[in-house]
């Protein structure tokens, strides 16, 4: 309560009207993204890059709020990824000679981009609600292999649908998807997930994590809020997928395998299970650690095959990471806190008298 109390007082002492406190983070965010769209626009490899780095972050703070503030072991995200931005992107092709006169050519595209983006998500959504009813009731190693097995139906269903393109994949997806557009999910999904972990929601999440029969006996609706967690997580998931799929020429099933799932779950474990910025440090780490190993490639003159090189080291690289990680930090690189609770501590502090 003090500490309620505490941020309360402050932020009335700050000069926020409370009409706007609510709304504030998007009016401050959309300009900042706007500028930084207008840079980039000449940049088309570090807009590309950008998009990549956000689509992960999205995945991977998304993935955190069911393995790390419920504490359960999901490993089938990149089956959401798939639901989502093969909706997306059939709803995008659906649309594509349709525009809305009253509105320049590039907002139009921006509308139905996000039309297309709440259908993936929203289904990814339902396809999230529709696993994890049943099978949020398991735990542990049984949630694992449930989740698992439904990333490997999505992709065998995608590979054998001819409205998805079979495993040729899907292709003519408009590229509408800007740094502008995947920079503001970026932003939602963590405003999202931050609200959340402060919550009473969040608090019932966490009580799960920590002793799931004692937050039962204690009367929290254990199923109920995993579900619910696992929903919001699906939605984005699919809403990365989304714009995945806006962006790259060719989306097709081995974009989505359990490689990736697997992917995620290192970014989340690597993080800190429960730590949001930890999510986020740890998927912008992983997304740039082959972009260099291909500059290191390519410095000591090794430049044939970059891209089969890279595949090949990187996932040793992430085992050898992990083991790394697990003997010397187990509870990942800021545990459960966040950025600003962890760094002051690691900077070196004078002694009094020095």
């Amino acid at each position: 309560m003090q500490t309620a109390s505490a941020v309360s007082g402050s932020g009335s002492s700050s000069g926020v009207p409370a009409s706007l406190r609510g709304i504030l983070p998007v009016l401050v965010a959309l300009p900042v993204l706007l500028v930084l769209e207008w840079l980039l626009s000449n940049s088309p490899f570090a807009s590309y890059l950008l998009s990549i780095m956000a689509v992960n972050i999205i995945l991977a703070v998304s993935l955190n709020i069911v393995n790390g503030m419920t504490g359960q072991f999901s490993i089938g995200h990149a089956g959401f990824m798939a639901v989502g931005a093969y909706l997306a992107g059939v709803t995008s092709l659906a649309l594509k000679d349709v525009a809305l006169s009253f509105l320049p050519v590039a907002v139009s595209d921006q509308v139905f981009l996000v039309v297309a983006l709440l259908a993936g998500g929203i289904s990814a959504a339902l396809a999230g609600f529709l696993v994890g009813l049943p099978s949020l009731r398991l735990r542990g190693d049984y949630l694992a292999i449930v989740t698992l097995g439904f990333g490997e139906i999505i992709r065998v269903v995608v590979t054998n649908t001819e409205a998805f393109g079979r495993a040729l994949g899907l292709s003519g997806i408009p590229q509408t998807s800007t740094v502008a557009m995947v920079g503001f999910w970026v932003f939602l999904v963590v405003l999202v997930a931050r609200r959340i972990a402060g919550s009473s929601h969040g608090r019932s999440l966490w009580a799960i994590r920590e002793d799931e029969v004692a937050a039962e006996a204690m009367g929290v609706n254990t199923t109920g809020y995993k579900v619910r967690a696992f929903v919001v997580s699906s939605f984005f998931a699919g809403i990365a997928g989304g714009l995945f799929a806006h962006f790259v020429p060719i989306i097709n099933p081995g974009s989505f395998t359990f490689v990736k799932s697997m992917e995620l779950v290192v970014m989340v474990v690597l993080g800190g299970l429960g730590s949001t910025t930890g999510a986020i440090v740890a998927a912008v780490f992983l997304t740039l650690l082959p972009e260099a190993m291909r500059s290191a490639f390519a410095a000591f003159g090794s430049e044939s095959n970059l891209a089969q090189q890279v595949d090949q080291i990187r996932m040793p690289v992430y085992g050898l990471l992990l083991v790394v990680l697990m003997l010397s930090r187990p509870q990942g690189l800021f545990g459960t806190k966040e950025l600003w609770e962890v760094v002051p501590r690691w900077i070196p502090r004078r002694r009094k008298g020095m």
